[in-house]
């Protein structure tokens, strides 16, 4: 639920968190993850190998853990079945944390790759006290929406930008029963959104990143958009940005036909 432009609630999970989460696969540099803390970013998705990540949360968690969302998971691998309480034990060690905000299924790419032994996995992460929810990325978006509609999931991470639009449909409608909280990420439609088309005027304007963020957090069913900034300058005109508020009508209809476009052009990609 949005509070402000700049903050919601993530479901059961945290009652504020900052709408631009940071996650570090680019190497950014701990310098830029040490900005985001002093900027009030709370919300942080790590993979066990990010290790700038890791070491900037090994030094900031015991001051403050509460204030902070520590989310990572364990990867729907194809050749082989990750088992997720492993990888839970394993992050703990890693990040010498005594519980993991959210805990991911990451991944799944069709409604078959949550087995029954996955599913009751998650279930009993979702019990474990050292997990406070459970999600999962899935890129099926009418099997999310079913899971949202179900209430099996504390959250979900999805794609969602101004070419990837379908989760108004196929996901959003589903939340009201249980809020599940919604992370979406790939806000610039991995740069595509920040490129010329084939087609567009050559004269016509192309968004920059920050519009990308704020045209998904102008929907108020998404709590969390991932960033995953370069450096520390990409991470302050991305906050410079959202403190901007949402996009006005005409910024909105702009952006759906900027995507519209994108995803004409790039459609086997999506």
């Amino acid at each position: 639920m949005v509070q402000d432009f700049e903050h919601a609630s993530l479901g059961k999970i945290s009652n504020r968190v900052h709408r631009l989460g940071l996650a570090a696969s680019y190497w950014p540099g701990k310098k830029t993850i040490y900005k985001a803390l002093d900027e009030g970013v709370n919300y942080f998705f790590y993979f066990g190998f990010d290790m700038q990540m890791v070491k900037v949360l090994r030094d900031a968690l015991p001051r403050d853990r509460e204030k902070y969302v520590v989310v990572t998971g364990a990867y729907n691998y194809i050749w082989t079945y990750q088992n997720l309480r492993r990888t839970l034990e394993r992050r703990l060690r890693q990040l010498r944390t005594d519980y993991i905000d959210v805990f991911h299924f990451l991944g799944v790419m069709k409604p078959k790759e949550f087995t029954d032994r996955a599913r009751d996995e998650l279930a009993q992460l979702r019990a474990d006290s050292r997990v406070r929810g459970v999600a999962m990325s899935c890129h099926d978006r009418r099997f999310a929406g079913q899971l949202a509609a179900q209430g099996a999931l504390d959250a979900l991470m999805i794609r969602y930008n101004a070419a990837h639009r379908g989760a108004e449909e196929e996901i959003f409608p589903h939340l009201e029963n249980h809020h599940p909280g919604v992370v979406s990420y790939t806000a610039t439609r991995w740069t595509f959104l920040l490129r010329r088309p084939r087609t567009w005027p050559k004269d016509g304007r192309i968004p920059t990143a920050g519009m990308c963020y704020r045209f998904v957090l102008s929907n108020p069913n998404v709590d969390v958009c991932l960033t995953a900034p370069r450096n520390v300058k990409e991470l302050e005109e991305n906050l410079a940005a959202v403190r901007q508020g949402p996009l006005p009508p005409e910024e909105m209809d702009f952006m759906r036909s900027f995507g519209d476009v994108v995803h004409r052009e790039h459609k086997k990609f999506l």
